[in-house]
């Protein structure tokens, strides 16, 4: 042999030496350096167990748990193990029919393929956890309890702050890839859950279990040496006051509106109703899914948090911040009168705006007193000042004073969904008119709060704040402090103090006399409270809908006490029919007692009993809830019909249905078996998926435009 192929075949025959070392070496690792990744890899013998992480809890500002967890199983299924399983038997325990079933699993397999576990049931109820417990080595082949925490709630209170947790789907997975997430998680949906996801979700572990020749759980692999622990979630340490929250929830018991009370020392947010509203355990458990398509189609937008979603023309309330922007530019001073005859008529031809209290006023009486003409005449002289050289660019100015009282923009506070209300540019005024057709007298009814302005209620809680502080605020939050400290920097921008412009304190001095006259003598007097000095404004708006009149909306803000101001509130109810003193102001004046005075006088309790019985949903909303009761109830009596029928199919069925013995006969006597139908595919047509999950929340309506304010 040539020397040259000698020298070839040396080559190959090492070549083939090293494969062989390295695939041997490779093998002797894996079966006995490294055994347990060999045994592992059984899926009959082990069983890997995902552990959930209880969620972070949620304490109020005197540390009292608001949000806690409690236990629950969830039935998980790997589709790709059926065979064999008695689903009749099954579908008896958890009460569900074979058409369910059949849904169940194809559902199963598109969200999370045939070969992964995925939840089958969740949330179990007792009873029917103790029956599959009972029964689950029946099933173990392809059926597991997965232990699993929810959420419960110590009160019946803040469900539109907290939101509530939902099932991942295959957009989220998407949207959060590489963040832990796997289909079968809950993750919050809206609120503080929604916000703060990444401080509660925690970390995940995992247990692996030996599996015996029949699937029963055996006991820990490796005594747990494997196991991973699960990490739990940081506790959210709020502002919030959970009483006062409860309380002002009761008060707005049969009522549309909305409630936000700031502690204007820190932007911490103390209280914040929206109504209607609802329990928030109602989104848990297994009923989960129905409840929320029960508040998704009700008519009062139980879902809808009014707080910040839902923007209002803020009314006589906006005058104070009128006043503001009249010192701040020069055009008036504190001794500054002008006299109303009954209306305002700055404007010449056309219908004058009203005013309920004819006299001439100071701007601090104005202010008590909540005269139209006043402010209409300030916001005129603001427009029209010689200054500026347009009216595009005093009206611009007069915006960035807006802007840095906080309205016409997002605050950005914790709780998801916030709109920014309305504040009329230049812009907005050359699209609907064309430039240079428009005037003051176009939109003077926003000197007074309406027309073209509007405001989230959380908005002008934080004015309320802002001029409490005499021109400062910081940014409205509901959580202080994460256990732990904050690793992912999302309460940074609540430590910063805002303020935008350089004010005088002289100029909010006569704004905050003009608003304790509110509550000794003007608009607000029938809502004073002994021994705690308010500062109050009142405001009156009037509703439209659909361009047909309906009851007025009741305003009232204010802070407390003027010396030292520990509160600074705001409450809206929706079609009051009255002034601002009637309903709102009554109700803040309660809920400053109740936060200073830790009580409520009781010569007001009769006054707070009347209110919480007082029945103000509007007509329109009680018709259209009257009408989805009927179609409601229509449907689950054709829903109950068909259940009865089914129910009825299926005992026949059961009946027809031969035994072994029975088949035997049957075949001796005809001589052909009979058809066999079990193990048939079903056909696309009996294969219903479950609806997906709506997620879009329901949006607020603007509403109100007149001139009428107080």
């Amino acid at each position: 042999m040539p020397v040259f192929n000698q020298s070839r075949s040396r080559i190959i025959r090492l070549i083939f030496l090293l494969v062989f070392l390295v695939i041997a070496g490779q093998l002797f690792y894996l079966q006995v350096v490294s055994g347990k990744f060999r045994q592992m890899a059984d899926d009959n013998a082990i069983l890997k167990k995902t552990m959930y992480p209880p969620r972070g809890l949620v304490f109020d500002r005197y540390r009292k748990p608001i949000i806690n967890n409690t236990l629950t199983h969830d039935l998980m299924v790997t589709p790709a193990q059926l065979k064999g399983i008695d689903t009749f038997f099954l579908c008896r325990l958890l009460e569900i029919d074979t058409a369910e079933f059949k849904t169940r699993v194809i559902t199963a397999i598109i969200k999370n393929s045939s070969q992964k576990p995925s939840i089958f049931e969740a949330s179990l109820s007792p009873q029917k956890f103790a029956r599959i417990q009972e029964n689950l080595w029946r099933f173990q082949k392809a059926f597991y309890v997965q232990e699993r925490p929810i959420r419960s709630y110590p009160y019946n209170a803040g469900a539109n702050i907290f939101g509530y947790l939902g099932e991942v789907d295959t957009n989220y997975l998407k949207k959060h890839d590489g963040e832990g997430y796997v289909s079968g998680d809950y993750a919050g949906m809206t609120g503080l859950e929604f916000n703060y996801e990444k401080a509660l979700m925690g970390e995940r572990g995992v247990q692996y279990l030996i599996k015996d020749n029949f699937s029963r759980i055996q006991g820990t692999y490796e005594g747990g040496a494997m196991d991973k622990e699960a990490v739990a979630g940081s506790n959210l340490y709020t502002s919030l006051d959970i009483e006062l929250q409860e309380l002002g929830e009761k008060l707005l018991t049969n009522k549309v509106g909305s409630i936000v009370a700031i502690d204007p020392r820190t932007g911490g947010i103390i209280a914040m109703v929206s109504s209607p509203t609802y329990n928030p355990g109602y989104l848990t458990g297994p009923e989960r899914r129905r409840h929320f398509n029960e508040l998704y189609r009700d008519a009062r937008l139980p879902l809808l948090n009014r707080a910040v979603s839902a923007s209002y023309e803020p009314g006589s309330t906006f005058k104070t911040l009128q006043a503001l922007v009249g010192l701040a530019e020069g055009v008036i001073n504190t001794r500054t009168t002008f006299s109303c005859g009954g209306a305002f008529f700055g404007c010449g031809s056309g219908k004058p705006m009203g005013c309920l209290d004819p006299g001439t006023y100071y701007l601090s009486t104005g202010i008590t007193h909540s005269c139209n003409t006043y402010f209409a005449n300030v916001m005129q002289r603001v427009i029209n000042n010689p200054k500026y050289p347009s009216i595009d660019s005093s009206l611009r100015s007069w915006n960035n004073y807006m802007s840095a009282f906080g309205l016409g923009h997002k605050l950005g506070v914790d709780v998801p969904s916030e709109r920014k209300g309305m504040i009329p540019t230049p812009e907005f005024f050359n699209k609907q008119y064309g430039s240079g057709k428009w005037g003051f007298c176009t939109f003077r009814s926003v000197s007074i709060g309406q027309g073209e302005v509007t405001a989230t209620p959380l908005q002008v809680a934080n004015e309320m704040a802002y001029i409490a502080n005499k021109g400062w605020y910081y940014i409205p939050h509901v959580v202080d402090s994460i256990e732990g400290g904050d690793k992912f920097g999302l309460l940074e921008k609540y430590r910063e103090k805002v303020r935008p412009i350089d004010l005088a304190d002289s100029i909010f001095e006569v704004v905050h006399q003009g608003m304790q006259g509110v509550m000794e003598s003007g608009t607000g007097r029938g809502s004073r409270v002994e021994g705690i000095n308010i500062c109050g404004k009142t405001g009156t708006v009037e509703n439209y809908y659909r361009g047909v009149k309906q009851p007025n909306h009741s305003f009232f803000a204010a802070f407390a006490p003027r010396e030292n101001p520990k509160i600074a509130i705001m409450c809206v109810v929706e079609n009051s029919g009255r002034f601002g003193g009637t309903y709102a102001a009554p109700i803040v004046s309660l809920l400053i007692q109740q936060y200073i005075n830790d009580s409520i006088d009781n010569r007001w309790k009769p006054r707070m009993e009347s209110i919480i019985k007082t029945n103000l949903i509007p007509k329109m909303m009680v018709d259209k809830m009257r009408q989805q009761d009927s179609i409601r109830k229509a449907k689950e009596e054709e829903k109950g019909l068909k259940t009865e029928l089914k129910n009825i199919s299926d005992t026949l069925q059961t009946e027809d249905n031969l035994t072994e013995a029975e088949a035997r006969v049957s075949l001796k006597k005809d001589g052909k078996p009979a058809k066999d139908t079990s193990k048939q595919k079903p056909s696309p047509k009996d294969m219903i998926l479950p609806d997906s999950s709506k997620k879009k929340m329901v949006m607020g309506r603007d509403t109100a435009k007149n001139d009428i304010n107080q």
